[in-house]
């Protein structure tokens, strides 16, 4: 009897250790779902998400993933990101973007995982020397309509800054209901301001930090627009959002992303590289961060390669290194 009991014990405690050692066996990031293998980005036209999707898009390649980067409005990617067809957005900025944001968050489509980037601007400006004749607040801007042509260039469509810009003329907002908005991309509007500032003329645009127009040209931020654009010139921090669930389908891109913070002087650096210097966004990206491999390290600190093995922060920023081919 007591080598019977023993026999079904023994036997138990046999089969127990080796489900314990086979799941000590599997690689942590075998419990993410299959779907994590392939993160897919939502990018809009502006040139710092752009470069800030291409730093997490070269960092996931590296570890093993395969990454989809998908160009939409605004609106379309917190669409697709509460379809989950679209798993990860680097650019919510706030609060400019909160009408936008907050109904999917209500919702529970859309997840806010961790800030990426702090003490951003975004707000109207002018070249300085319009601010110098007297346009210093958004409560100027009307007086001088003939001199603006009547018209505020925003950037592309569905944008959050283009829709403030929209309501402050629909009501009429420090006098405005006679301008327009022209709306275009990123790079026609930052055309139309090289080209207005080299012949002197006048012109009232979206403009924001970290970009390199505040360094190719002289520019000033307008003040009050605080009910619009917030306080402090548009004062503003940049999130992460994420579809619902990626955190729980996916921990080990999740950490990843909430390791990614950026800086103004690390995001300005690499924007200059592509604006000024033509070159492409992952590749500006890649020389960054071969040239940073203490920042790199910060990124990677708790995560692993999409196998679940360890990985070499050094060795992998030395990948980085663009070779001629």
């Amino acid at each position: 009897m007591t080598f019977s009991v023993c026999r079904r014990l023994c036997g138990v405690i046999s089969v127990g250790l080796m489900l314990i050692a086979s799941a000590l066996s599997v690689p942590a990031s075998a419990a993410e779902s299959q779907q994590c293998k392939t993160v897919r980005f939502g990018v809009v036209d502006w040139t710092d998400v752009q470069v800030t999707t291409a730093i997490a898009q070269v960092l996931l390649d590296r570890l093993g993933y395969n990454t989809e980067v998908s160009d939409r409005s605004v609106p379309d990617v917190y669409a697709g990101l509460a379809d989950s067809s679209l798993d990860v957005f680097l650019g919510n900025w706030m609060p400019t973007m909160t009408d936008i944001v907050q109904p999917y968050e209500e919702k529970g489509q859309v997840k806010t995982v961790t800030k990426n980037l702090e003490s951003a601007l975004y707000t109207l400006a002018v070249p300085d020397y319009v601010y110098e004749a007297g346009v210093r607040s958004f409560a100027d801007i009307a007086e001088h309509k003939d001199k603006f042509g009547g018209r505020i260039y925003g950037i592309e469509k569905g944008n959050d800054g283009n829709m403030l810009i929209i309501q402050m003329i629909e009501n009429n907002a420090f006098g405005l209901q006679d301008f327009e908005i022209l709306e275009t991309s990123e790079r026609l509007m930052l055309a139309q301001v090289k080209g207005k500032i080299r012949r002197g003329e006048w012109i009232v645009f979206l403009a924001w930090k970290p970009h390199p127009m505040n360094e190719t040209y002289s520019i000033r931020y307008l003040a009050g627009g605080d009910d619009y654009f917030g306080p402090d010139y548009g004062a503003s921090t940049v999130y992460t959002n994420t579809r619902a669930g990626l955190a729980a389908d996916c921990p080990n891109v999740s950490k990843l992303l909430n390791n990614l913070m950026f800086t103004l002087q690390m995001e300005g650096a690499i924007m200059d590289q592509v604006m000024n210097g033509f070159v492409p966004p992952d590749r500006a990206a890649r020389d960054w961060m071969f040239n940073n491999p203490d920042q790199v390290s910060e990124w990677l600190q708790g995560v692993t390669d999409a196998e679940g093995n360890p990985v070499n922060p050094g060795a992998l920023a030395q990948s980085m290194e663009l070779k001629f081919e």
